[in-house]
């Protein structure tokens, strides 16, 4: 199930973000990047669970790694190939609302090689 909602997930995603409105993208920094709070709320749109993981993926990443994940670095690791093993996870114990595994999966998550 996961192997064919990732690829899913990565198209509604490129088409909503290039159709947001004009308002929307005018708060986008200048570096032509989709904000956080926008993708999240779009991932909300196609499914909770994903926007739940993706968050606890994005705060995760924020505390083991001392830096925020861009937006841009979030939708590579949602869509390069079955999508990152852990963000997978982490939507799916989302999903189940399995608080233990989140935490567990929130130490695993990797920050490139920099710490």
């Amino acid at each position: 199930m996961i192997r064919t909602f990732v690829p899913m997930l990565a198209l509604l995603l490129a088409t909503a973000a290039q159709a947001q409105p004009a308002s929307t993208s005018a708060a986008a920094p200048t570096t032509g990047e989709m904000p956080m709070a926008d993708y999240l709320g779009l991932l909300e749109q196609i499914a909770p669970a994903a926007r739940e993981g993706a968050q606890a993926y994005a705060q995760a990443y924020e505390q083991r790694c001392r830096r925020a994940l861009t937006t841009a670095a979030l939708r590579r690791v949602m869509s390069n190939g079955s999508g990152d093993p852990v963000l997978m996870e982490m939507i799916r114990a989302s999903q189940l609302r399995d608080a233990k595994a989140l935490s567990a999966l929130a130490q695993r998550v990797d920050c490139g090689g920099r710490r």
